[in-house]
C-alpha cells in the first residue's frame, strides 16, 4: 500500500520539477532568439569595453548578443518597470550610442539595439540611418563648449551642489 502523503508529495515535487524546466526552457529559447550570448556586464565579470576613437565614445552594455548572421545586437537591461509612454529618449539614445559602437568595432552595423526593462516588457531601437543622424547631431551638440545660456532660478539654483560656486547662480 502506497503512503497517500508520500504520494502527494512526489506529485507536488514532480509538478514543481516541470514548471521550472518549462520556465527555464522559455527563458533559453527567448535568449536564442536574439542572438548567442557574447557577454555581460556583470560587477563579478566585466562585459566587453566598445571603444570608438573616430566618435569619442566608449561604453559597456548590458548585454551582447551574436546573431546567426554573425551581427552582434546590444541589450541595454533597465531595473525599472517600462514607462507606459513607451522608452524615453535617454534610453533610446543610450541603445544607439551602443549601436554606434558595434558598428565600429566589428564593421557591420547592427540591425536594432534591445530595451528590456524590469517588468519583462522589450522595445526593439532600430539602428537606421534616421537614428544614426540622431544620436551624431545631439554628439556635436554636447561637443559644443557650454557658453552659458543657463537660466538661473532660485528653485533651480536652491538644489544645485554646485551653488556657492557658481558666477550665475540666482540671489
Amino acid at each position: 500500500m502506497v503512503n497517500p502523503f508520500l504520494a502527494g508529495a512526489l506529485l507536488v515535487a514532480g509538478l514543481a520539477f516541470l514548471i521550472g524546466a518549462a520556465w527555464v526552457g522559455y527563458h533559453r529559447y527567448r535568449l536564442h532568439q536574439e542572438g548567442w550570448w557574447v557577454g555581460s556586464d556583470l560587477p563579478s565579470s566585466p562585459g566587453r569595453l566598445l571603444r570608438s576613437s573616430r566618435w569619442g565614445l566608449v561604453g559597456r552594455p548590458d548585454e551582447i548578443r551574436q546573431r546567426a548572421d554573425g551581427r552582434w545586437i546590444a541589450v541595454e537591461v533597465k531595473s525599472r518597470p517600462a514607462p507606459s509612454t513607451g522608452p524615453p529618449f535617454s534610453h533610446r539614445i543610450q541603445v544607439a550610442a551602443y549601436c554606434l559602437l558595434i558598428e565600429e568595432v566589428t564593421g557591420r552595423p547592427p540591425p536594432y539595439g534591445l530595451l528590456r526593462y524590469g517588468d519583462g516588457q522589450e522595445f526593439r531601437i532600430e539602428w537606421t540611418p534616421a537614428q544614426r543622424a540622431e544620436l551624431l547631431e545631439l554628439r556635436r551638440e554636447l561637443a559644443v563648449p557650454y557658453d552659458g545660456r543657463a537660466t538661473p532660478s532660485p528653485a533651480r539654483c536652491g538644489r544645485c551642489p554646485w551653488n556657492a560656486a557658481c558666477d550665475r547662480a540666482a540671489v
